[in-house]
């Protein structure tokens, strides 16, 4: 990096239920909106603080904060509201988000600094699945994918937001997730032939080396369209989530090709996963794993059951 260049950061973070506090039931036994045990104002307030104080520590070590922030496990518009305001983003910070048909009112964001980010369009992605044949009406829905067009130094970047279907109950959800990683390539494709950059960032619920993530990176005749940066750190067993004794790298950010390419205003350096110590759990029997804010329906108070990832980048000011 010469004197002239400067450091730009990409961030995507699963943080984990952030949802408004739950409303008193009108009976004890009867379920939570949140779907969590005693999500009350105290602890919806200790979450806020919690996620904002991440990215503080991520503007400390980096000594910059992301221009552009994907997010999932969001429930609604107001907490992304009540974060931005928050230090370190100061309502210096954009949002973008719609609502989705998931059946726990979960969806994915994206954060964006207002004075480098100019929003072209954006749009949720909505995908439906048949459940029975015989009945078009009975179907099943998912979490939407956020697209989003934006320009940065007058370079007009795609962005794809993803939290994709989990690998529950012995991964029932694949279909979809192949469904929806097959029309995002297809998505991918006819950018690709507008040569408009791309960056797919999110939980993607597979690990870099997974069949569905690395035929991502190529079209049909085997040419290269995408790079993902975390297949290394995912060989080098440097993750950011974990499930029983398994390392996982589901949050990864995926690139195209401009990124590369010397003659793009700016250009791919590094990528990470932000597992600070201080993101870590206390526990010594869990050691090098996220402080999470839930174990089951046991409260811990901590930030989110991943770390976030980033990828840096350098801008040419030549």
């Amino acid at each position: 990096m010469t004197n002239t260049d400067s450091k730009e950061l990409i961030a995507f973070y699963n943080v984990e239920n952030l949802f408004l506090p739950d409303p008193p039931p009108v009976h004890k036994l009867d379920p939570t909106v949140s779907g969590l045990r005693n999500w009350d104002e105290k602890r919806y307030s200790n979450k806020l603080f919690k996620i904002s104080h991440v990215f503080q520590l991520i503007k400390e070590s980096e000594n910059a904060l992301p221009m552009l922030i994907g997010l999932s496990e969001i429930q609604g518009q107001k907490p992304l509201d009540e974060l931005v305001k928050m230090d370190p983003f100061n309502s210096n910070y954009g949002v973008i988000h719609y609502d989705s048909m998931d059946e726990r009112g979960v969806d994915v964001a994206l954060l964006y600094d207002k004075s480098k980010i100019e929003v072209i369009s954006s749009e949720p992605i909505t995908y439906f699945f048949e459940i029975d044949d015989e009945d078009p009406a009975n179907y099943d829905t998912t979490r939407d994918i956020l697209f989003c067009k934006v320009k940065y130094s007058g370079e007009m970047i795609n962005l794809f937001v993803v939290h994709l279907p989990s690998k529950r109950e012995r991964d029932v959800n694949k279909p979809k997730r192949d469904y929806i990683l097959k029309d995002i390539k297809e998505k991918v494709l006819k950018l690709k032939s507008e040569n408009e950059a791309v960056i797919i960032l999110g939980d993607f619920n597979e690990n870099p080396d997974d069949e569905n993530l690395k035929n991502l990176l190529y079209d049909e005749n085997f040419n290269k369209i995408l790079t993902n940066p975390y297949v290394d750190l995912y060989n080098n067993r440097i993750f950011s989530t974990f499930h029983f004794k398994d390392g996982l790298l589901f949050d990864q950010i995926i690139l195209s090709n401009e990124f590369y390419d010397s003659n793009f205003p700016f250009s791919f350096k590094d990528a990470k996963v932000f597992n600070s110590e201080k993101l870590s759990t206390w526990n010594r029997k869990f050691s090098g794993r996220p402080f999470r804010t839930y174990a089951g329906t046991r409260y811990l108070g901590g930030y989110s059951d991943h770390f976030p990832v980033l990828t840096e980048f350098i801008k040419r000011n030549n």
